[in-house]
């Protein structure tokens, strides 16, 4: 059995260390002292409480994730603006559909990925994923061209997704 080194014995998991210090810093809206101590000892103790039930970050392709982000962060922005004047306004406007995403893969974290994007984004939610079927349910509250929302989730979804995880189509996890 391969020995682990010091550091990776104290931090199996560093970005989840970086993430569990900014979250505590965030939620107790301080920068004393005692708050970066927490952090700090909350960034080193939860990593390795969970260690057992993280397996290993995947190599995936960090400037396609960053971009990504980016633009799930532009679309929750702009869905939002789009569902507060839909809910505001007469409710003749809202057309709610049901409708299925086609998958071009089998791939667990692109799947799931993908249906947490689409439920994060305002207006969509996404109803389960239909392994033996290869698609996900989803539910618009609004929705004048399913094709065109499909098409849109494919490509400013999956189709990066899949190439964060180095995914070609068809391939399953």
């Amino acid at each position: 059995m391969q020995k682990k080194s010091f550091l990776h014995r104290w931090l199996p998991h560093p970005f989840v260390s970086v993430l569990v210090a900014i979250t505590w810093m965030m939620l107790a809206h301080s920068l004393d002292a005692a708050t970066l101590v927490m952090a700090s000892l909350l960034a080193l103790i939860i990593p390795r409480l969970v260690q057992p039930f993280i397996q290993q970050t995947p190599n995936i392709h960090w400037k396609a994730a960053v971009k990504l982000f980016f633009v799930v962060l532009w679309d929750i922005v702009i869905s939002n603006i789009r569902i507060a004047k839909l809910v505001l306004g007469p409710m003749d406007q809202l057309h709610p559909k049901w409708y299925r995403v086609p998958l071009d893969t089998q791939h667990d974290e692109v799947n799931s990925l993908l249906a947490m994007i689409i439920t994060t984004t305002p207006g969509t939610v996404s109803a389960g994923i239909d392994q033996d079927r290869g698609d996900i349910l989803v539910h618009a509250l609004s929705s004048d061209n399913t094709e065109i929302d499909i098409q849109d989730i494919k490509n400013r979804y999956e189709k990066p997704l899949m190439e964060i995880f180095h995914v070609n189509s068809g391939d399953a996890a």
